[in-house]
């Protein structure tokens, strides 16, 4: 019985270690997308683009300037 509540506790450490290691991964991947997104939101600013206007569009039928 006693070998059986140790291999129990062993487990236990394991898994409580695991969880710590995940959820300092989740925070780091949490700030890598909050940083990401700030800096796609930059560049959406400098581009003069608000990401789904109609600026975002080509004209169909704008003639090249060499014409």
């Amino acid at each position: 019985m006693n070998d059986r509540l140790q291999r129990l506790e062993e487990k236990i450490a394991y898994l409580e270690r695991h969880v710590i290691e995940q959820d300092k991964v989740m925070l780091e991947l949490g700030d890598a997308l909050a940083k990401l997104r700030q800096e796609l939101r930059t560049l959406r600013e400098r581009s003069g683009g608000s990401g789904g206007g109609e600026g975002d569009k080509e004209p169909v039928d704008e003639r090249p300037p060499h014409y």
